[in-house]
């Protein structure tokens, strides 16, 4: 839409929309998306009657209210409104050789009441909870349905914390993420005068005597509770605005707007990028907007010695905080910055810069300049530091950290200037050399590639040093008597230590693009391992090998199974996993949220589980287990990318599964649609005829003569026979199908067998010619009488279908130590496509007449039972006159058991 066009009168914002139906009350008072309600009662400061206001409340009001656990610090008026309330028992809990009572949360999920009070929102768990904090246990509460009352004190935000240290003079230790003030569905201010409160604190009515005499002199001041009821206000404020501004979009009221403001924070990992965060915070929600962490790494440049823990650790404390987060990893950070704030449409940027140094002439310019002076139009806030966090700030590069390293670099500068010295001074006895500055050089620039930038300035200044003293006249001594002397010494001063300082960066970009490419190799070869793997167990296996060569730590992979996971596998393959390990991984598959060592959810246990998701859900859960050492934040961007693929692969063996069995299903709907269709047709024309016949002699049989009953009679018992051979054809093809099919193993004579099924066919085809040719002194066999008898009958009756009124020839003779009966007719024959085909289930291959009679069984039927008896069966056409089919057994006769009929 155009700037100069109207805007859409009556129109909601859809986002607000969203919003307000998703938080919308159902008739039972619970969210339309299933989730408890959240209130909070905030004060300003303890004793302003936080806990008493939610006891009032909960008296009046008439519905399923119980007390999970509420602080009355012994005031008897907030005592005395428990009274008539349902109260939660208490968990027991040893701690420090004591026992404790703390909020029972299985309980409490047990009961599922309505509304359930729990006081005290900052407090901590005691060790060995399954979460650490309380607003975690409101959070699974809030999960579960249940609507939560709770109380907090303004001191508590985590965004504040710096602030009301510098306003108390106290560090709050109990801190609370400010997203959970935000995603409150109701906040109820307790608002006191700082007067009555401090009056209150006097006549005892907030701590006991001793206690609010040292609460007196260092926490309830005027001033500071002035302070505290204004920020208390403030928060109050800004949530009132939100709520109507919320209003205000979703019923398309014209009104005033609160500004669009985006924030865009950048950090690295300085000691003054936590002090950045918080103001930024600060910042965001006084102007009410959305703000974005930003990590600047550079890409050829390898991170300095805990600076990928300090940056994650800043990501979470800005999650916590309410921010976005992103990772920027590029070399000219102003051209990113630059881009990303345009697509994010950021209005204002949020910097940190340390305290500048003296001698401004020599300062380089700082990031926090070159933004200011290359990003126009919008504001820019520069978080300032003192000498101590610039002193933090210096890059790896440029200082010695520990000093080992310090004096490897001293060893390496020394020895390489003495190697140029001695080198230097031997030449020139043997023959003069003019420029002999090259080798001290080259000792600088060694220097820097194998130590750094430190022991190359130190190199620089030693090669100035003795190349002064050895090869400028006056020798051996540090006087330089001709003029173009000392220019040629000043020059070689800094060209030395430009080229150490050129020479370690290179060496530091090589050894981070090493470190990358060693990475990428790693990922590489694991995706490829990971392309050859079809299974998922092949695929689990993999991933946990690959996990524990990556991060030198015992790996374990859980999947899901029937509702929860279950260890699938592990590498090294002994590692086991306790009772709490297990709830810590099926906390992070039922939440999708990490849970285990250094996380919010079970912090206790050695493991750290995180789940592996898909467009379809978890599909695994990760467990990497600490040994005491922390996990080095470099290696995150690794650990999410096997995770990922890991996930992509379960996900793709699990489609392949699915379309296996997809297939196999479609398969089985198509022998079953082939069967009914068969059934249906096959078999309803002799039910209709016998269902006529019989209809014709009930009807008109005392009015027929005794040859057309005869007929009609004979009619009904041919037509029963074939309805008695369909169905023993489908029992015969599920005895197949389920692997009971029997068979005996007796010496039979196939002379016998065949012309027994001769004669049964002709019973059922008498008009049908049958030629027979059974070979002389042929053997006899081993094998099922029963079973082959029903194969040729098979034959036969297939090859009168298709006969045209031709003779049908059955031949049997001995043939390479074999038993070989073929069975002949003249009909069309059938295409060499379809020669293999005939043997499948419900297959016809048609007739010139149209569908041929049947149910297609008889073929497959006669290859099961030839498979099971050890023989072979094959389909020939044309057979002869380049016409017909010729269907060949062929049955083994063991060496030395051939036997011959007896006379």
């Amino acid at each position: 839409m155009a700037a100069t066009e109207p805007r859409d009168e009556g129109r909601p914002d859809p986002d607000a929309l969203l919003a307000s139906m998703r938080q919308e009350t159902r008739l039972d008072g619970k969210r339309a998306d299933g989730r408890g309600r959240l209130t909070i009662f905030l004060g300003a400061a303890p004793g302003v009657g936080k806990t008493y206001a939610m006891l009032a409340r909960a008296r009046k009001l008439k519905a399923d209210i119980v007390v999970g656990l509420a602080e009355t610090h012994g005031r008897s008026e907030t005592a005395e409104l428990l009274d008539g309330l349902e109260i939660l028992p208490r968990r027991r809990v040893p701690y420090k050789g004591r026992v404790i009572e703390t909020f029972d949360l299985d309980a409490a999920l047990a009961r599922k009441p309505r509304i359930l009070i729990l006081d005290e929102l900052a407090s901590s768990n005691p060790e060995g909870s399954r979460h650490p904090k309380r607003f975690q246990d409101i959070e699974e509460l809030l999960a579960a349905g249940i609507d939560v009352w709770t109380a907090l004190n303004i001191q508590h935000l985590e965004s504040l914390a710096d602030v009301v240290a510098n306003i108390t003079g106290i560090r709050v230790r109990e801190q609370v993420p400010d997203t959970v003030l935000q995603k409150a569905d109701e906040i109820i201010l307790v608002d006191l005068p700082p007067a009555e409160l401090i009056d209150r604190l006097k006549e005892g009515k907030v701590y006991l005597p001793e206690s609010a005499r040292r609460a007196s002199e260092r926490f309830f001041r005027l001033g500071n509770l002035t302070a505290l009821r204004e920020l208390a206000l403030r928060r109050t404020a800004d949530r009132v605005d939100d709520d109507m501004v919320d209003y205000l979009k979703g019923h398309a009221i014209e009104g005033a707007w609160a500004s669009a403001e985006r924030l865009l924070v950048c950090v690295g990992g300085d000691v003054l990028s936590e002090k950045v965060v918080r103001e930024a915070s600060r910042l965001a929600s006084g102007l009410n907007a959305a703000w974005t962490v930003v990590s600047l790494e550079r890409a050829d440049r390898e991170p300095g010695e805990g600076a990928p823990a300090r940056i994650d650790e800043l990501l979470r404390l800005a999650e916590r905080l309410g921010a976005q987060t992103q990772r920027i990893t590029a070399n000219d950070f102003v051209a990113e910055l630059i881009r990303l704030a345009r697509r994010e449409h950021v209005t204002q940027i949020v910097i940190g810069a340390p305290a500048r140094r003296r001698w401004p002439f020599f300062r380089r310019h700082s990031l926090a300049d070159e933004i200011v002076a290359h990003v126009p139009g919008i504001a820019v806030h520069v978080v300032t530091g003192d000498l101590a966090d610039a002193a933090a700030a210096v890059p790896r590069h440029r200082r010695a950290r520990h000093p080992g390293e310090l004096a490897r670099a001293a060893a390496y500068a020394v020895v390489t200037v003495a190697a140029a010295a001695l080198i230097g001074t031997g030449i020139q006895r043997i023959m003069p050399l003019s420029n002999v500055s090259l080798l001290f050089l080259m000792a600088v620039v060694v220097s820097a590639i194998r130590a750094g930038y430190g022991a190359a300035f130190l190199a620089a200044v030693l090669s100035g040093l003795a190349y002064n003293f050895f090869f400028i006249p006056p020798l051996y001594t540090f006087t330089i008597a001709s003029p173009h002397e000392v220019f040629a010494f000043i020059v070689f001063l800094l060209a030395a230590l430009l080229a150490g300082g050129l020479a370690s960066r290179v060496s530091e970009q090589a050894r981070a693009a090493r470190a990358r490419a060693a990475a990428l190799q790693s990922l590489y070869d694991f995706s490829r391992k990971l392309s050859g793997n079809a299974e998922a167990d092949d695929v689990l296996w993999a991933a946990v090998s690959q996990l524990h060569e990556s991060f030198n730590r015992p790996a374990v992979l859980l999947t899901p199974q029937n509702g929860t996971v279950a260890l699938a596998a592990a590498w090294p393959p002994d590692a086991d996993l306790e009772v709490g390990d297990m709830s810590a991984a099926r906390w992070a598959f039922e939440h999708k949220e990490p849970a285990g060592r250094d996380t919010g959810t079970l912090p206790s246990s050695r493991w750290q589980f995180r789940p592996m998701t898909s467009p379809h859900g978890v599909v695994g859960i990760l467990g990497l287990r600490w040994d005491g050492e922390p996990f080095d934040g470099a290696a995150e961007p690794m650990l999410a990318a096997i995770l990922d693929q890991t996930a992509i692969a379960l996900d793709r063996a699990r489609l392949a599964q699915q379309s296996i069995a997809q297939a196999a299903r479609l398969q089985g709907d198509s022998l079953r649609t082939a069967l009914l269709s068969s059934i249906s047709h096959d078999l309803r024309t002799p039910l209709a005829t016998i269902t006529g016949s019989v209809t014709s002699l009930r009807q008109l049989g005392d009015r027929m003569d005794k040859a057309s009953r005869d007929d009609l009679l004979a009619t009904i018992e041919e037509e029963g026979g074939r309805l008695s051979r369909f169905v023993s054809n489908l029992l015969d093809m599920t005895r197949i199908e389920a692997g009971t099919l029997e068979t005996r193993r007796d010496w039979i004579e196939v002379g016998d067998v065949i012309r027994a099924a001769v004669e049964r066919c002709a019973r059922y085809y008498p008009h049908l010619a049958i030629d027979v040719s059974i070979a002389a002194n042929l053997p006899l066999m081993q094998g099922d009488s029963v079973l082959l008898g029903q194969v040729l009958f098979n034959l036969l009756d297939n090859a009168a279908k298709y006969a045209a009124g031709e003779p049908v020839k059955i031949f049997a003779r001995a043939e390479g130590g074999e038993i070989v009966i073929s069975v002949t007719d003249s009909g069309k024959g059938i295409a060499p496509g379809d020669l293999d085909k005939v043997f499948e289930k419900f297959f016809r291959p048609g007739t010139p007449d149209g569908r041929p009679p049947g149910t297609g069984l008889g073929l497959s039927i006669a290859r099961g039972f030839v498979d099971a008896m050890g023989g072979t069966i094959k389909a020939e056409s044309p057979a002869t006159r380049r016409r017909g089919t010729r269907m060949v057994l062929r049955f083994p006769v063991p060496p030395g058991e051939a036997r011959t009929p007896t006379p």
